[in-house]
């Protein structure tokens, strides 16, 4: 099998990899922990992230909820007496939160924070509730109450940039396509129509503007590929005032992980028609979920959907869904928690999942402002081999090789000097396995991980 690096076309530029600090950083309270997890994910040794995505939650009413697990509802700086029927601000409130995001930022990596939203404050909806409404498909949130969320959401905004905290995107809506209502109450979502979606992201467009504030409109965040996606982005590029604010259309890539086809029609379809607009993954975990956390397969799936989502879909960052969730302890015995890290409720115990080195493949190694390469390949029907090619600032082509499969020997067609391979499997991880003159056959065992560096 031959890889073509010599003639690879350049695609889009990367902006970089990140994850989601949505529920687990609220419940990190132990500072050694936060230390050690904040150089796990956003240090130099570790995933090397420069995206962080932090969750301004609706907050709870306690005498007035569905969501049973802590682990799914996020405290809010916003206090809302029923009673007295107002409210008030206490910036003390979800310290936790923000002690751990300081810690990643300090790293020195992170150069795009995003704030977004699963849901508006719950004294703002509906239902008094921030997980959705009791009819599923529809919106929980008033339209007169459309400018409270966003005075909500961008107050709170402020305070963290007043705070010291550089944030660069907003995203006020998340998934608005799913039922987000009825019983489906496990965590914090609202539905939104097309429409009104169009018209929540209108005001807060407006209310940026207004406000001076130095952030950009970010989403929808829609949670599929296609379904209702191309319809959301036909809207919101119709609406001149939104796009003067939106540079970037973030979407997630969810329940499509054994077909890139579906992320080369999603670029043919809306990313090419539009090189105004960056696109970004900005959220997937495997779903369903049938890796348990020391499966390496989970590894494997990561992998090769980072891959095709960079290279097929051409995003131009990705990003997981969250970095840590709890144990999921199936009948088997496995824990099935769907992050790259896992953990108890209180951290007394925790530990890197396998699909964290699916990752570490990536971002560890293909810095911002790297160039996607066209290498000419693309999967059988079996999807169980990928090739992706990338070539960085420094001027190395650094390609990964996911190998779901049996044994393969395989060709690089390039003129190099020098070439550095790191292999994890089951076994072992992250481990360089070849550090030397340039060599154009390589043998890629089976379910095996590849990173290789040629450089001149």
């Amino acid at each position: 099998m031959k890889i073509n690096l010599k003639n690879a076309n350049k695609l889009q530029t990367l902006k970089g990899f990140g994850t989601s600090a949505c529920w687990w950083s609220h419940y990190c309270k132990d500072e050694k922990t936060q230390d050690e997890i904040a150089e796990i994910l956003y240090g130099d040794s570790g995933l090397k992230l420069n995206i962080y995505r932090y969750n301004i939650g609706g907050g709870t009413d306690m005498d007035n909820y569905r969501v049973q697990n802590p682990w799914r509802r996020t405290e809010s700086m916003y206090v809302y007496d029923r009673e007295k029927e107002e409210g008030y601000w206490d910036y003390s409130l979800d310290k936790t939160a923000k002690d751990v995001m300081r810690k990643c930022i300090d790293k020195g990596n992170v150069d795009t924070l995003i704030v977004f939203a699963n849901s508006p404050h719950w004294a703002h909806t509906s239902t008094g509730q921030a997980s959705g409404s009791l009819m599923m498909h529809t919106c929980n949130l008033p339209k007169a109450n459309y400018r409270k969320f966003a005075d909500y959401f961008l107050t709170a905004t402020q305070r963290l940039i007043d705070e010291g905290f550089p944030v660069k995107y907003v995203s006020p809506i998340n998934e608005p396509q799913w039922k987000w209502g009825g019983s489906y109450v496990w965590q914090e979502g609202c539905h939104y129509e097309p429409e009104e979606m169009v018209e929540v992201m209108h005001i807060f467009a407006e209310e940026i503007i207004n406000r001076k504030m130095d952030v950009k409109l970010y989403g929808p965040e829609s949670g599929e590929m296609m379904g209702l996606t191309p319809e959301y982005l036909d809207l919101l590029t119709k609406d001149e005032l939104i796009m003067s604010v939106m540079p970037i259309f973030a979407y997630h890539s969810y329940h499509d992980d054994n077909n890139p086809k579906i992320r080369v029609d999603f670029k043919n379809q809306l990313v090419t028609p539009h090189p105004e607009l960056r696109f970004d993954m900005s959220e997937w975990c495997e779903l369903p979920n049938k890796s348990h956390t020391k499966n390496f397969k989970g590894a494997l799936i990561t992998a090769r959907i980072i891959g095709q989502d960079l290279i097929y879909a051409g995003a131009e960052s990705w990003t997981s869904w969250v970095a840590i969730n709890q144990y999921s302890i199936k009948e088997d015995g496995f824990d099935y928690s769907d992050a790259t890290l896992t953990a108890t409720d209180n951290y007394e115990e925790w530990y890197i999942a396998e699909r964290y080195y699916g990752f570490a493949h990536f971002s560890k190694y293909i810095p911002v402002n790297s160039n996607c390469l066209d290498n000419g390949f693309f999967p059988d029907d079996n999807n169980d081999f990928n090739v992706f090619s990338f070539l960085t600032p420094e001027n190395k082509t650094v390609t990964v090789i996911v190998n779901e499969d049996k044994e393969k020997e395989i060709t690089l067609d390039g003129n190099f000097s020098k070439m550095e391979v790191i292999e994890s499997m089951q076994e072992y991880k992250l481990k360089t396995i070849y550090n030397g003159e340039y060599k154009n056959t390589l043998t890629v065992k089976e379910n095996s991980i590849l990173t290789i560096i040629c450089e001149d």
